[in-house]
């Protein structure tokens, strides 16, 4: 008799397929799947001698979390700097970095993440906002969104960065009248020339950090994410530690398709697709319709108050059209960072275009969606696009009273459709939820929590960003769970409390869809499960 390897006993199974818990106390997982479900002690009598079996004393299992949209190669080097993210004004910022620049070595560079472009409030996001604090030290201050870096005037020199720069994709060294650059890099084109002399960690570093930041994101009920990007040696540091055991979240990898691509870049990311091991695979294209609202690189229909986000990330937006086409003929899935109402459109009439010349289950995302009006909301379930989105971006840098620097550039109107969740779900549409790590914090019950509440997580007294596009707790709990599975075409085999589906679970101290949402991102995970592997372990359990 083959014996299960794992049994969970005296449980409550959340399936959010069947909407509730279900008559049965006790699972069995061998080989990775689900074997049994049944009550504690017909389920128990199947332990062999070296089954591992846990009483979760009554917590509530659900399906594995899985984060719709993250990058945890590029996640894991940015936050290895100073995090600005709790950062409220310019004096905040000011104070960490006097602080941390007083404990670098002579020469050393200063990296810093999460800088909200909220702290300059109506002054332009420049280095001199910073001085004298970065007088004389070379420091890269990449801002929340991670489209954007504020290089301090020292990294700029070391760059031999002095002027405005012509790219091939929609990036911008933003300069001054005279021609000066301000510090503020727009893009990766331009980030990068900054990057590229500052001291990089060893790999040995950057494959440690990595197994650590899974590690971590195991605890946190995550058991596997959508990564949306293969740059650098990211599918090499997925190799190595999936093969040594040390992969604790399943990863399903999008590598990236940029602007200028011909038909052997193409084809070379096709050929890409199915590569992976065990824990992890190439399945999809990330492509990139527009940068962010707020830095101005958002394509809108209509120009923002600043007359910014007037363009494509694809100067020509037709050769991006042609590329959707040759990876939907190719059987290929994309994924594509839309963020205002033009990028967002033209991606659809792009998928839309593809399936008219080549029928066929070919499943196409559309990342962020921050702002849309009413007729490209009913688009995406027509097209069965999938809707990918991050709640707690809307939570965190966004305002209801349309103060913040995303709403201001907006204005009322489209300020007003702040991702539209709700309106999404009702029309049949695909919901997908995430977090994009790092620009948000990763912990999967945040995200739940704020797709419910739509509160900044700093301060849940304050109102609500567009309350009426909240979801239900069950709403959220399938976004992460069925809903990911049938993005990554897994429908039949994960995303359930059912037999013969993947043993990914995620066990919780309380009911995760009847807490209050303020209350969620503080239930405790007491048990995690990567095909039918322990990853995580509280200790009450």
């Amino acid at each position: 008799m083959h014996h299960p390897d794992l049994i969970l006993l005296n449980a409550r199974f959340l399936d959010p397929v069947d909407g509730g818990s279900g008559p049965h106390t006790a699972l069995a997982a061998t080989d990775g799947v689900i074997t049994a479900l049944g009550d504690d002690r017909e389920v128990g009598a199947l332990a062999g001698a070296r089954t591992v079996v846990v009483d979760l004393k009554g917590a509530v299992v659900t399906p594995g979390l899985v984060d719709g949209h993250m990058h945890p190669v590029h996640g894991t080097e940015l936050t290895a700097g100073l995090d600005l993210s709790r950062c409220t004004d310019l004096e905040d910022v000011r104070v960490a970095l006097a602080r941390a620049a007083r404990e670098l070595a002579p020469g050393a560079w200063l990296h810093a993440w999460g800088l909200d472009p909220n702290v300059f409030g109506e002054r332009p996001v420049e280095a001199a906002a910073l001085s004298p604090v970065l007088d004389g030290i070379p420091a890269l201050l990449q801002l929340f969104d991670a489209h954007s870096t504020l290089a301090s005037p020292r990294a700029l020199e070391l760059a031999g960065v002095d002027g405005p720069r012509t790219f091939d994709q929609a990036a911008e060294i933003v300069c001054d009248a005279a021609g000066r650059p301000t510090g503020l890099l727009l893009e990766d084109a331009a980030c990068e020339l900054v990057e590229r002399p500052a001291p990089q960690p060893t790999r040995a570093e950057r494959r440690e950090r990595l197994a650590r930041t899974l590690r971590e994101m195991s605890a946190s009920g995550l058991t596997g994410g959508h990564a949306m990007d293969a740059n650098g040696d990211s599918l090499e540091l997925y190799e190595e530690l999936d093969e040594a055991g040390e992969l604790a979240v399943r990863l399903r990898v999008a590598p990236w398709c940029q602007p200028g691509a011909d038909a052997d870049a193409v084809e070379r990311l096709v050929q890409l697709q199915a590569r992976g091991g065990e824990l992890w695979r190439v399945d999809g294209v990330k492509l990139f319709m527009d940068g962010t609202i707020d830095n101005g690189t958002a394509w809108l229909e209509h120009p923002d108050c600043h007359g910014e986000s007037t363009h494509a990330f694809w100067p020509d937006p037709d050769a991006y059209t042609e590329v959707i086409g040759a990876l939907h003929r190719a059987g290929v899935p994309t994924a594509t960072h839309a963020i205002g109402d033009a990028a967002v459109r033209h991606t659809l009439d792009s998928v839309a275009k593809a399936r008219a010349g080549a029928p066929g289950d070919v499943r196409h995302r559309v990342e962020h969606i921050e702002t849309v009006p009413d007729d490209t909301v009913r688009r995406f379930a027509d097209l069965g696009v999938i809707a990918s989105m991050q709640p707690t971006h809307c939570c965190d840098f966004t305002r209801a009273d349309h103060s913040d620097n995303w709403s201001r550039r907006l204005g009322e109107e489209r300020a007003g459709r702040a991702w539209r969740c709700r309106d999404l779900w009702d029309t049949g549409a695909t919901v997908v939820l995430g977090s994009d790590w790092p620009i948000a914090p990763y912990p999967p019950l945040s995200v739940l929590a704020g797709a419910r509440h739509r509160r900044p997580s700093r301060d849940l007294a304050l109102p609500p960003h567009g309350p009426e596009q909240a979801l239900t707790g069950m709403e959220a709990l399938r976004a992460m769970t069925v809903n990911a599975a049938y993005a990554a075409g897994e429908e039949r085999t994960a995303g359930r409390i059912a037999v013969g589906f993947r043993a990914d679970l995620t066990a919780f101290a309380v009911d995760p869809v009847a807490a209050p949402a303020t209350e969620l991102p503080d239930v405790p995970v007491q048990l995690t499960v990567l095909g039918g592997r322990v990853t995580h372990r509280a200790a009450a359990v």
